[in-house]
Order: structure tokens, then sequence, then C-alpha cells
């Protein structure tokens, strides 16, 4: 039995639907600009960009419920629904053709976006970090097994704030299908048992406010919501 210097951090962990059972958060992979028409309206152009990730520390996994805080150093806080694949086994250099086998089920998250500090790294050409990965920014709602809900690769996904319908779009319309995703991950980085995969976010992303109510879903999967905290205190 190792011993420690600190206290160890508690293990992330995600819910799964209809068990008291969790599932371990090892490392959370986003992919960005994978629906043409957020690339688009995020001024990139789909028809000519490979799939490129970026990452959230584990513990930015916290359940998608209740009130979740709004964040420090930010006046544009933004919304992205997205489907999320759980990884439940080993794998690297994976055929898409094999990728599926990796995956253990599928859930509905939300990246939260500090879009403008997201803004001024892209405009001073430095990481995405701090508008990506802060504290809360990877809600997610319980995970369902491949045995429960399969594999979709169709459906709606779409995102409501205070009963408006921010954003709509199809699993079939992901330029990089979960396969290729998994298959395209596994070329740079071993995958591995407890990683999640955020797969990207349709058209419509947008600031949410203190006091919103947040309602999503993608269809066949799952459905959360939530309400934004207040801002903290300067």
């Amino acid at each position: 039995m190792s011993q420690f210097v600190i206290s160890a951090p508690p293990q992330a962990s995600v819910a799964v639907a209809g068990s008291d059972a969790r599932f371990p958060v090892r490392r959370v992979f986003c992919v960005g600009r994978n629906y043409a028409a957020h690339a688009r309206e995020m001024g990139s152009n789909p028809d000519r960009e490979p799939p490129f990730f970026f990452m959230k520390p584990a513990d930015a996994v916290v359940a998608a419920e209740g009130t979740l805080p709004y964040p420090p150093l930010t006046s544009e806080l933004h919304h992205e629904i997205e489907l999320v694949v759980a990884i439940g086994a080993d794998g690297e250099n994976v055929d898409a053709g094999d990728a599926l086998s990796l995956v253990w089920g599928y859930g509905v998250g939300v990246d939260l976006t500090r879009r403008d500090l997201q803004q001024q790294a892209k405009d001073t050409r430095r990481p995405w970090d701090w508008g990506k990965a802060f504290d809360a920014s990877a809600p997610c709602g319980p995970l369902h097994s491949v045995n429960d809900v399969g594999h979709p690769n169709e459906g709606r996904v779409w995102l409501d704030v205070n009963g408006e319908n921010r954003q709509t779009g199809d699993l079939n319309e992901l330029i990089w299908s979960v396969p290729d995703l998994i298959a395209e991950i596994s070329r740079s980085v071993k995958l591995a048992a407890g990683d999640l995969i955020f797969t990207g976010t349709p058209a419509g992303v947008g600031p949410l406010e203190p006091g919103d109510k947040v309602s999503a879903g993608v269809a066949g999967v799952g459905e959360i919501a939530f309400t934004v905290g207040q801002k903290p205190a300067a």
C-alpha cells in the first residue's frame, strides 16, 4: 500500500444510470469544431480541417444537476452541448472499424467555456486551458451502458436556456464520427478505461447568465438540467 505525503485527492467519477456504481474518470478529451455549422460560426472551414483536441482535468467533471457555479475571471460563460463517450477498455493505434469495442457507454455533457478567455488565448496564440479547463467546466449526466443504448449514430442533440432553444443538431452531422475520434486519439496517446470523450457541439453556442435554467439532451441517450449560479464576488 503506497503512502503519500499529503492526502490523495478523491477519484473523479460519473454516475451510472440505474446503478449505485459509478464510472471512474481518468482523462477528458474534447474535440473542437466537429459539426460543420458550429465550425462556420466559429470562423473555420470544416471541409479543410482535420480533428483537433483539447483536454479538461478529470475533476472538471461534475453532475449536470442542481446549481452549477459561475466561474471567476469571465463575463462570457458559454454552453456547448455534446454526446459524451465513456471508454471502458485500453487501446492504442486502434482501427476505426474496431474502435467501438472500446466503448463502455454514453452520456450527455456540456463543455462550459469562458469564451472571452478562449478568444484572448487565440488572439495571442496561447493555449486555451484557462478558457476551457476550469472547475466544474464539464457537467455530465449519468452514463448509460452500450447494453442499454447501443451505439447511437443519429438522433437530435439539443440545448434550451430558460425554455428557449439555443442549439439543435443531429449525431449524423458529426464531421468525425465516434469511431473516427477514438481511432485518431489512439494514434497519439494510449486510450484507457476511464477516459471520456466530449465529441463536439452543434451550432448555436451562446452566453449563460446567473439564474439561467439549462435543459439539454441527446435522443436515445438522456437529458440533463441545471441552473447557473451567481457570479463570484470580485
